[in-house]
């Protein structure tokens, strides 16, 4: 029976973790993220806290993914962990919500920002709202909305997952190129705005008069938090291609940290670009930040040129995680009847095949439903509890497993793994009491991270109704 094959060196493995991660996340929440805070100094400290936050559960789990360098990270971890039935419920809520709602919302992304350079083809108003499908307690869904964004953000999902699919080291090397190109354009988006001397220094240290207090204050960095490690999210995609790593011992543990810092130091030097070029308020009221910024920096054409950079950057983050999260898929594969066709591998080319298009069946169904922004609203709650849970899973290793050898022991221990796992339950539940609270309020129809609960305990009737004996 064909296998993976370790074809992926360590330059692949960074810029699959920088292309995994920095997407549209850090243009699309810092407007958010102002209001939130109504402080420039701490708008910039959230991108600081959470990225070392998720550098120290990167590196919990990298210590696990150097032990077990196999083809489905965290779902082979949680084998290891906790046993078969909740690595399953972890796979299945990755594969209802995590990585395909993920993969469609930032494709859904290069379709919108194209969008604003050419007029998309869409349906009459009363054509859209013709169809719709309700689901109690969770929403209203409108299929023919929005069609030409939809149709071209499947012809994206189609496109990669057909690159990926024919080769795993053609896959590898366009995320090697877009990683380059994005790394230039980072460059040149904050060079250009310090050197365009637009900007003042005195906006960085100054705050509003609306700036919250007391418990609303950590309410509001919680929220803000939550915003950043979306943009953060995507750096356990390395972990899911383990195994097709070459050197896994030593390349994982140096990808993540050499990625994840690099990603650090990317959002906060974009972020005090932002202040230093509008005061807080004026970026808090502002629809879409990097443009506004760029206007400023750079004339009319900058519109333009971050519009193009934006989805640039995206194209990176939607060949990244269609290479990685398919994995999760194929790991399921060996302990259940249900997903027992997604484990073959592609005889041919070598590659995770009917994994890569069972995943891409299911993104283009939640494009066509456009219920995917609900989805990436619980998508942080439900997958943190996961990563608490990985990082948790150190101490239980070291126990089980004391004599096994390591190649690589996380820094720190057990700080820093502890750290991440109080911080992670401190997190999800001031996340509940938030959205418990909107949702009393009128504010929001749905508990999202009640419905990321719900659909994550749905995987332990499946696991056990198609569980392999």
């Amino acid at each position: 029976m064909p296998k993976l094959i370790r074809q992926l060196n360590r330059n692949t493995a960074i810029a699959i973790v920088v292309g995994g991660v920095i997407g549209s996340g850090i243009f699309m929440k810092p407007s958010l993220m102002a209001a939130q805070l109504q402080s420039p100094i701490l708008l910039l400290s959230v991108w600081v806290v959470a990225g070392i936050i998720t550098l120290f559960g990167a590196l919990s789990n990298a210590e696990v993914a150097a032990m077990f360098p196999e083809t489905g990270g965290q779902y082979v971890f949680f084998q290891k962990m906790y046993g078969h039935s909740f690595a399953f419920v972890y796979g299945w809520a990755a594969f209802a919500v995590f990585n395909t709602a993920g993969n469609a919302s930032i494709a859904y992304v290069f379709s919108q920002y194209m969008g604003y350079l050419i007029d998309l083809p869409r349906l009459s108003n009363a054509t859209e709202q013709s169809f719709t499908l309700s689901i109690p307690y969770i929403g209203t869904f409108f299929p023919l909305q929005n069609i030409g964004v939809k149709l071209l953000t499947i012809v994206v999902i189609i496109v990669f997952t057909a690159i990926s699919y024919r080769s795993v080291q053609y896959g590898g090397r366009v995320q090697r190129i877009l990683t380059a190109l994005k790394a230039v354009a980072i460059v040149l988006l904050i060079g250009g705005v310090f050197f365009s001397g637009k900007g003042e220094a005195s906006n960085i240290v100054q705050n509003t008069s609306s700036m919250p207090g007391g418990w609303m204050m950590v309410s509001a960095y919680i929220a803000a938090l939550a915003g950043a490690f979306w943009a953060y999210d995507g750096w356990n995609n390395i972990s899911f291609v383990a195994g097709e790593i070459k050197e896994p011992q030593k390349n994982i543990p140096q990808s993540l940290f050499m990625g994840l810092s690099f990603c650090i130091v990317v959002y906060v030097l974009v972020n005090l670009a932002f202040v230093y070029l509008m005061p807080v308020q004026q970026i808090a009221a502002s629809s879409f930040i990097a443009s506004d910024a760029a206007n400023i920096a750079w004339g009319s054409i900058g519109g333009i040129l971050i519009t193009l950079m934006v989805m640039l950057f995206v194209l990176g983050t939607t060949n990244a995680n269609i290479l990685a999260t398919s994995r999760v898929t194929f790991a399921m594969a060996d302990n259940s009847k249900l997903f027992a066709w997604a484990g073959k591998v592609q005889p041919q080319y070598k590659t995770p095949g009917n994994a890569l298009w069972l995943n891409a069946l299911w993104t283009i169904c939640l494009i066509i439903s456009g219920s995917f922004d609900m989805l990436t609203d619980i998508l942080i709650f439900v997958s943190w509890f996961f990563y608490g849970m990985s990082a948790l899973g150190v101490f239980l290793l070291r126990k089980k497993m004391k004599n096994v050898n390591r190649a690589y022991k996380v820094w720190g221990y057990p700080v820093v793994p502890a750290i991440f796992v109080a911080f992670t339950a401190f997190f999800l539940i001031v996340t509940l009491m938030n959205d418990i609270h909107h949702y009393q309020n009128g504010q929001t129809q749905v508990i999202h991270s009640v419905l990321g609960i719900l659909i994550t305990i749905v995987g332990v009737p499946i696991y056990y109704i198609s569980r392999k004996k």
